[in-house]
C-alpha cells in the first residue's frame, strides 16, 4: 500500500500555513472593526510591529489558546519553532503586505531533476480533477436558476396582487430621505465609509488553477484534523469544521481568486472520501499505516473528520435511501480519488459507490458517523420552552444529503399563511444545506394578518394617499406625540404583537439549544431572517452570547427589517458570535414596523429602519426595493442576491 503523503514541499507548506493564518486574522479584524483601520490590542492601541502581538492578546483567533492555528501547522508538519513567528506575522499590522510573498514561494515548483516532481505534478492533477468533476456534479445536480426564478416570480406577482399596498413614499421621494444607499455603511463613531470588496491578489496569476486546489485541499484537511496535544491549553469547544476556519477559507479563495463554488466541490469531495474512508477502512488499514508516516495519519484524520460534521443529514436514513448523486459522483470519482488517498485506492471507492446506492449501505455509512437518526430534519423543539407551541425544522432546497459542509436556516416572521414559512426561501439559488423554521404560525400569521388589515383599512389607505406616513415616521423616530389614527392601529395591533415579541424571544433561545447541540452537525452556519424571524436569530446570538466564548458555530447573519432596538440591545456582544459577514438591513420608509414596534422605544433607535451603526456590522439599504414591511416576504431573495454572499468578500475603509 502506497503511503499518503502531502502533495506539497517543506517551502510550499510554509506559505500555505503563513497564508492561512494572515486570513484568520484577517478575517477577526473584520468582525469587530472596518477593515483598513490599524488593528487594536485589547488597550486600544495600534499593535505595533516592532512589538509581540501575541502573546498578551489571548482573543485573537491566531494566539495558540484559541486552538485555531497551531492544530492547521502541526498537521501541515510545519517546525514548532516557526510556529510564534507566523502568528507574529499574521497579527501584524504589516501582515497583508506579505500575501504576494508567500503566494510567489507558493507558486515555485519542484525542480525537475527531483524524482518526487512528476508524481507530485500527477497528484496535483488527480486532485483538480477530482474536484472539477465533484464541481460539475453540483452544477448539474442542481435545479436550474431559470426555473427558480419563474417559481419565484409567480410567488411575487401572486403577493404583489394580494397584498401590496402604496407605502409612505413614492420612489423620488426616497432617493430624496437621509439615507446611505447600496453600499454604505457607518463606523461606531457614525462617520460615513464605504463598503468595497477583497479582491485577487496581483501574484495570484502565478498559480495553477491546480495548485489552488491543492492547497485550499490540504487546508481545508488540516481545519478538520483538530490535531490538539493533550496538554495544550485551548478555549475552543467542539471539534469540526469551526465557523472561523470557514471564514478565513473563504477570504483566502477571494485572494486566490477562486471561484467559492469550487470550494464548496472541495469540501464535498473531502465529505465524499471521509464516507468512502469509512465504509473501506477499518482497523487493519489503520495498523498497516507506518507509525512514521505522520502525514499519513492527519491526511486520515482529516478525511474522517470530515465524516463527523454532517450530522445526521448527509446519509438519508429517513426511508433508507441514499442520494444518488453521491452514488453517482463515488463512482465518478473513483479513479482520481482513489490516487490520492492511497488508504483506500480506486477500488475502495468504487465499492463505497456501490454500498451507497443501498439501503443496508446507507444505513451502515450514516451509523458510522454515530449519526443514525439525528440531524435537524423534522426536529421538533416545541413545548422545551414555556409558552412555544411550535419549532420545527423543515428541509427545504435540493441540496440534502448530498455532503455540504455548510448549513443555512431560514427564519420568516412576516406570515399570513402556513406556506409562507417556505416560500419566501425557494427560490434561493446557493448550495448550502437549507432549513427553514416553523414556529408559532398561530400566533405569527394572526399579528402578520391585523398588520395587514389594518394596512387595507379605509384610514390607512387615506394616509397613504396623502403622504402622510413619511412625517409619521419622523415623528415617531423624534418620539413626538402621536397621531390619533395611528394610535388606534397601535391598539388594534399591539396585544398581538406583544405577544409575537415575546415568542419571538423564546424561539430565539430554541433556536441556540438546537446550535449548541450540533443537532445541524459539526458545521458553519448561516442565520437568515426577516421581521420577526430576524428577531429570532438576534435573540439566538444573544443566548449564544451568554454561554459560548468564541464565534465557532455561526458564520453570516442577515437580519431583514428587524423589530430590534438599537441602543437597548447588546449588539457588539452578539457581533461576536459570528464569524463572518453580519448584515443589517433596513428600510427608512417601512413606517408599518416603526407602528408595530411602538414610540416609546423608537427613541431608542430601530434596526429595521435605520442603520445600528455598530463596528463590523454591514448596515445596507434597501428602501429602493422594499414597498412596507409586507413586501419582505416576497422581496427578501431579490436583496440577498444584491448582498452577494457567496460571490464577495466585504472590506470596510473609513473614508475620513
Amino acid at each position: 500500500m502506497v503511503e499518503a503523503t502531502s502533495n506539497l514541499t517543506p517551502s510550499q507548506r510554509y506559505a500555505a500555513s503563513a497564508l492561512f493564518a494572515i486570513a484568520l486574522n484577517q478575517a477577526q479584524i473584520s468582525q469587530s472593526k472596518p477593515l483598513g483601520i490599524p488593528a487594536t490590542g485589547s488597550t486600544g492601541e495600534p499593535i505595533s510591529s516592532d512589538s509581540d502581538p501575541i502573546s498578551d492578546e489571548a482573543d485573537l483567533w491566531v494566539h495558540e489558546v484559541s486552538g485555531l492555528l497551531r492544530p492547521v501547522l502541526r498537521c501541515l508538519q510545519i517546525d514548532s519553532s516557526a510556529w510564534h513567528g507566523l502568528e507574529e506575522i499574521a497579527a501584524s499590522t504589516q501582515a497583508k503586505d506579505h500575501i504576494g510573498a508567500f503566494i510567489k514561494l507558493l507558486s515555485e515548483d519542484v525542480s525537475d531533476d527531483d524524482d518526487d516532481s512528476s508524481e507530485m505534478v500527477e497528484k496535483e492533477t488527480a486532485l483538480a480533477k477530482a474536484a472539477d468533476a465533484m464541481d460539475q456534479n453540483i452544477r448539474s445536480s442542481s435545479l436550474s436558476v431559470e426555473s427558480k426564478m419563474e417559481k419565484h416570480v409567480e410567488f411575487e406577482n401572486e403577493c404583489r396582487d394580494k397584498y401590496s399596498v402604496p407605502e409612505a413614499q413614492s420612489g423620488a421621494e426616497v432617493k430624496e430621505t437621509e439615507s446611505h444607499g447600496e453600499g454604505e455603511i457607518r463606523d461606531g463613531g457614525h462617520n460615513l465609509g464605504i463598503v468595497e470588496h477583497e479582491k485577487p491578489v496581483g501574484e495570484v496569476a502565478l498559480l495553477s488553477h491546480e495548485r489552488k486546489i491543492n492547497v485550499l485541499y490540504e487546508l481545508l484537511s488540516a481545519c478538520l484534523a483538530d490535531k490538539h496535544e493533550e496538554n495544550e491549553i485551548c478555549t475552543r469547544r467542539r471539534k469540526g469544521y469551526d465557523a472561523r476556519h470557514h471564514v478565513a477559507l473563504r477570504l483566502l479563495a477571494t485572494w486566490f481568486d477562486f471561484q467559492w463554488i469550487k470550494m464548496e466541490a472541495v469540501e464535498t469531495m473531502s465529505a465524499c472520501s471521509a464516507m468512502a474512508l469509512q465504509k473501506s477502512s477499518g482497523n487493519k488499514e489503520e495498523e498497516s499505516l507506518s507509525p512514521n508516516s505522520e502525514w499519513a495519519k492527519w491526511k486520515r484524520g482529516g478525511i474522517v473528520g470530515a465524516a463527523a460534521l454532517t450530522g445526521g443529514t448527509l446519509m438519508a436514513i429517513t426511508g433508507g435511501l441514499a442520494a444518488p448523486a453521491i452514488a453517482a459522483g463515488f463512482g465518478a470519482l473513483a479513479p482520481t480519488l482513489g490516487t490520492i488517498v492511497p488508504v483506500i485506492g480506486a477500488s475502495g471507492f468504487a465499492a463505497a459507490a456501490e454500498a451507497a446506492g443501498t439501503v443496508a449501505g446507507s444505513v451502515a455509512v450514516a451509523a458510522s458517523f454515530g449519526a443514525a437518526g439525528a440531524g435537524l430534519t423534522g426536529t421538533k423543539m416545541a413545548r422545551r420552552t414555556g409558552d412555544i407551541e411550535e419549532f420545527e425544522f423543515k428541509a427545504i432546497g435540493e441540496n440534502h444529503n448530498q455532503g455540504r459542509l455548510a448549513v443555512e436556516i431560514l427564519v420568516a416572521g412576516f406570515v399570513l399563511k402556513e406556506e409562507d414559512f417556505v416560500k419566501p426561501w425557494e427560490g434561493l439559488t446557493s448550495n448550502l444545506e437549507r432549513y427553514t423554521v416553523q414556529w408559532e404560525s398561530e400566533n405569527i400569521i394572526a399579528v402578520s394578518t391585523a398588520i395587514q388589515d389594518w394596512l387595507t383599512s379605509r384610514v390607512a389607505m387615506e394616509l397613504m394617499r396623502q403622504g402622510a406616513m413619511r412625517t409619521v415616521l419622523n415623528s415617531l423616530l423624534a418620539a413626538m406625540v402621536w397621531p390619533a389614527t395611528i394610535l388606534v392601529a397601535a391598539d388594534f395591533i399591539d396585544s398581538r404583537w406583544s405577544i409575537a415579541i415575546d415568542r419571538s424571544d423564546k424561539a430565539g433561545k430554541l433556536l441556540a439549544e438546537a446550535l449548541r447541540k450540533g443537532l445541524q452537525g459539526n458545521r458553519p452556519v448561516t442565520l437568515v431572517g426577516f421581521s420577526l424571524g430576524a428577531r429570532v436569530v438576534f435573540k439566538c446570538l444573544q443566548t449564544l452570547a451568554e454561554t459560548e466564548k468564541n464565534a465557532e458555530i455561526v458564520e453570516r447573519v442577515v437580519l431583514l427589517g428587524a423589530p430590534i432596538s438599537i441602543k437597548n440591545e447588546n449588539w457588539r456582544d452578539v457581533r461576536k458570535m459570528v464569524a463572518g459577514r453580519f448584515i443589517n438591513v433596513y428600510a427608512t420608509n417601512d413606517w408599518t414596523l416603526g407602528v408595530a414596534f411602538r414610540a416609546s422605544l423608537l427613541s431608542q433607535g430601530l434596526a429595521g429602519i435605520q442603520p445600528v451603526c455598530i463596528p463590523g456590522i454591514e448596515d445596507v439599504d434597501v428602501t429602493d426595493m422594499v414597498e412596507g414591511h409586507s413586501s419582505y416576504l416576497w422581496k427578501t431573495q431579490q436583496i440577498l442576491e444584491r448582498l452577494e454572499l457567496d460571490n464577495s468578500y466585504p472590506v470596510f475603509r473609513n473614508t475620513l
